[in-house]
């Protein structure tokens, strides 16, 4: 059986991501480390791995995180991660991998692997693999937030990608989590 490629991105009203613009509260946190249970590799592009490597692996010693903040850096920093790039020559976050190879074929292998599901994080490496067809199950967090301006979610997609509606939560802070599969 195949393991199943997640997408979970933070999205405002207009359709455009940037986390530096959106809810970023307790309750999201621990649904983030809820949805790693599933997951046993997250995949990364260069800039996504960056942001993130700058952050969690040291999230459990800063007085500003909080106790929700420091589960999610429980439950990710051990975990395996993968960075797609050309760029990057190593790395520092625990259990990561770098993979200068086609992210396309690479992908396909992993998700004929044993072991539990794939995670994306990473906006213009989802948009590669959604071109591609191998995104199974997507995550739009859809945040109460007009920007107007921003990275574009889809950019460079050039086919249609059916969805069907699975499933809806509605958060306190006013973020809608929507979950669909490809069909």
């Amino acid at each position: 059986m195949n393991k199943k490629l997640i997408f979970a991105i933070n999205v405002t009203v207009d359709g455009f991501a940037d986390h530096t613009a959106v809810i970023a509260d307790d309750e999201l946190h621990d649904f983030h480390t809820d949805l790693l249970d599933s997951v046993d590799t997250i995949l990364f592009g260069r800039k996504t791995y960056e942001l993130l490597e700058s952050f969690w692996p040291v999230a459990d010693k800063d007085p500003r995180s909080t106790k929700s903040m420091i589960r999610f850096a429980n439950k990710i920093n051990p975990m395996k991660k993968i960075v797609f790039s050309r760029t990057l020559e190593k790395t520092a976050w625990e259990n990561t991998f770098l993979i200068h190879s086609d992210m396309v074929t690479e992908v396909k292998k992993l998700k004929n692997q044993p072991g539990k599901n794939l995670s994306i994080g990473g906006i213009s490496i989802a948009s590669i693999l959604a071109q591609h067809g191998l995104i199974d199950e997507f995550w739009f967090l859809v945040q109460p937030i007009v920007l107007g301006k921003g990275i574009c979610l889809w950019k460079g997609l050039d086919k249609v990608m059916t969805l069907k509606l699975v499933d809806k939560r509605l958060f306190k802070s006013g973020v809608i989590a929507l979950q669909y599969i490809s069909v």
